[in-house]
């Protein structure tokens, strides 16, 4: 068994609490707003981009990869940049955790070997594409990396709650805020992972992982939430795609002074993957509405457990420059989150007008002021 000193990180090689992300976004027809499997004829025409756009498991998606930044503000602002750029190409951009109305089996699979594997190790279960929005936090050491992952999964539920933005999947409403849960459930190793004991926890569960699952490395779990010392951070994953880079940006704040608070912060409870398992679910299928258990197991309104997180990231959100970014997550709670957005419009036009509105607001890239 390879030893933690062995493993090999970055943890400390960069600024300590500095952000990337990364946004998955359907690439759809400009009229229609329908999927269009076109990621490789877009990054041909693709010119020079600060950041990256890269091509993902299924052709009708691309994901934008920010560099490294210090606050959400500038990391929004690069994300504006990269929108732009795929639009200039003359696709579209459609920012959802599900297309809402593509049909199963229309997604093509990506020609990289790596996608080619994931195919063959899943079948079925990535028929359906799904948006995701990873941000990363870089940390200073392997022990605060520890630190602040146990604590992040007691955010989880709250984060995904937030963050519902897929109601629809396959033309029909799911009865779900975010059906891109539904769909991820059926991928291995994406759930959530028990609190570790320290780094060296997590260097011989991945080994021990990778043996059984037959994957080369950590990087094929598709947890909520994953230590990544390959890039010196951690990193959440259990966000759906926005439209909006506003509330991109309001989410990544959030994130943000989450992360720096539980680095200064003692041990935390330690819920059970069970409940943490709970809470993901009732977040996935009431969003902003629900009722999630803390960490006693005890349910408490999206809107308690917001303003509790608001109250721990006030400390941080000056330092961190994104004051006026959290500003914004009581008004995305007001109005149901994007899956309230989708389902009013369907409400009023059908399914071809949440289409519309959705590539309206996805390339509506002006990002907020900082």
């Amino acid at each position: 068994m390879v030893s933690a000193a062995e493993y090999g990180h970055h943890f400390g090689s960069g600024e300590p609490f500095s952000l990337g992300v990364e946004e998955e976004l359907f690439l759809v027809d400009p009229v229609t707003g329908r999927q269009t499997n076109s990621s490789a004829a877009v990054l041909e025409r693709l010119g020079e981009t600060v950041g990256a756009v890269e091509r993902e498991l299924h052709a009708c998606q691309i994901e934008l990869i920010t560099t490294v930044h210090s606050g959400a503000g500038d990391a929004v602002r690069e994300l504006a940049e990269l929108r732009r750029a795929v639009l200039k190409t003359g696709a579209a951009l459609l920012g959802s955790g599900t297309h809402p109305a593509a049909e199963e089996g229309e997604a093509a699979i990506t020609d990289k070997e790596r996608y080619e594997r994931i195919h063959f190790l899943l079948g079925d279960a990535v028929v359906t594409p799904v948006g995701g929005l990873h941000i990363h936090v870089g940390m200073p050491d392997s022990e605060t990396a520890i630190r602040v992952f146990n604590a992040l999964r007691c955010d989880l539920p709250l984060l995904q709650a937030l963050a519902a933005n897929s109601p629809f999947r396959h033309g029909r409403d799911t009865g779900l805020a975010s059906a891109r849960e539904l769909s991820l459930r059926g991928w291995p190793r994406s759930g959530t992972p028990r609190a570790l004991r320290d780094f060296a926890e997590f260097c011989e569960m991945s080994q021990l992982l990778t043996r059984a699952a037959d994957v080369p490395d950590y990087t094929w779990f598709w947890w909520k939430l994953r230590p990544h010392p390959r890039l010196g951070t951690v990193e959440i994953r259990s966000l759906d795609a926005q439209a909006s880079l506003a509330d991109t940006g309001a989410l990544i704040a959030l994130v943000h002074c989450l992360a720096r608070e539980a680095a200064e912060r003692g041990p935390v409870d330690d819920p059970p993957p069970e409940l943490v398992e709970e809470g993901m679910f009732r977040a996935a299928r009431f969003g902003v509405h629900g009722e999630l258990p803390d960490t006693r197991g005890r349910r408490r309104p999206v809107s308690d457990l917001l303003e509790d997180a608001l109250g721990r990231a006030d400390g941080w959100a000056r330092e961190l420059g994104c004051v006026e970014n959290l500003t914004r997550l009581p008004e995305l709670l007001q109005r149901g989150g994007g899956a309230g957005m989708q389902r009013a419009t369907y409400e009023i036009a059908g399914i071809d007008a949440v289409l519309r509105e959705l590539v309206r607001r996805t390339g509506g890239v002006a990002p907020p002021h900082p």
